[in-house]
């Protein structure tokens, strides 16, 4: 369980940050940072103040990383990357989330140590993490800035035949109708979003197409929502291209493995960060991917070996 409950019992009077400097080896902006987070209780109620007075039964909340073995494909003094399996989440959804990519960027280098950008759970591939806060804060700033150049490849239903460029703005809003939850969709009052889908190769056998998307804005769900409003949704998509009453069930996690494949085509949504480019303090970054995408949608889709 990466959060924790340390309990200490603080005979004299101290300051809220000086006991977290002094007893628990914090620096000065990490206490801070903890205080302000509402991580710190005296006697059961929360401090929100630095130059609190502690005295009495003081429990502080902190993440402790456990880590489930998975190592960074590529590390400098500011940066590392890591290839992230589908399924694991990017970030802890509460204070009972049992594991997630922040266990392993904080395990491999310290508590500054945070992500720059997000992923879907079930999406695959490169995650870029920074060592520490200064990097993070130039990282996401390029993010937001558009000076990363990111490359996805997915399993699609259907035939693409030729490369598409789709430009379709795009709505994060709640729905009018009880499916509340599926909050993206190409909306004209939308913000502007743009993808571009290159064919990779095409199973007749599957009618499915392996697809590299390149994202030209970074809008949640983007390559997802774009590819189904061309028709062509992802394999394993299990909201968009489904009926309403089916994504409801799947948000509810009321559907079994077994009929998520039937009714999407896999157990898992075939969509992959293979690629990322960048330039950083003077460098240029090309990573790649270390997984074979191509060979890992195809098992899942198919019992049979196809080549």
């Amino acid at each position: 369980m990466p959060f924790i409950h340390k309990q200490f019992h603080v005979e004299t009077k101290t300051p809220a940050f000086l006991f977290l400097i002094k007893e628990l080896g914090m620096s000065q902006k990490i206490a801070q940072r903890m205080i302000s987070k509402g991580r710190l209780l005296c006697n059961g109620e929360y401090v929100i103040k630095d130059s609190y007075q502690l005295q009495g039964k003081v429990e502080l909340i902190d993440f402790e990383a456990v880590s489930r073995g998975l190592k960074p494909i590529f590390v400098t003094n500011d940066f590392a990357l890591f290839d992230k399996p589908s399924g694991v989440l990017i970030h802890p959804q509460n204070r009972h989330t049992p594991y997630s990519l922040i266990d392993e960027i904080k395990h491999h280098f310290g508590y500054d140590a945070n992500i720059t950008h997000r992923i879907d759970q079930e999406t695959s591939g490169l995650v870029l993490s920074a060592n520490n806060k200064e990097s993070e804060r130039t990282l996401k700033m390029m993010f937001e800035n558009r000076q990363m150049k990111k490359r996805y490849v997915a399993l699609v239903h259907g035939h693409v035949s030729r490369e598409t460029y789709i430009e379709a703005p795009l709505l994060r809003a709640q729905d009018e109708s009880a499916l509340v939850r599926m909050v993206v969709k190409v909306h004209e009052t939308g913000k502007a979003s743009q993808t571009n889908i290159i064919p990779l190769e095409y199973f007749p056998d599957l009618d499915m197409t392996l697809v590299e998307a390149h994202p030209r804005t970074g809008r949640q769900h983007q390559i997802r929502v774009h590819l189904f409003h061309v028709k062509h949704p992802i394999v394993g998509d299990p909201i968009y291209g489904q009926k309403e009453e089916d994504i409801v069930r799947f948000l509810d996690r009321e559907i079994s493995p077994e009929e998520r494949r039937e009714l999407s085509g896999a157990t898992r949504l075939l969509l992959h960060a293979s690629q990322l480019g960048f330039d950083y303090e003077g460098n240029h970054y090309d990573i790649h991917s270390e997984v074979d995408f191509r060979g890992v949608a195809l098992k899942e889709v198919s019992k049979s070996s196809i080549t």
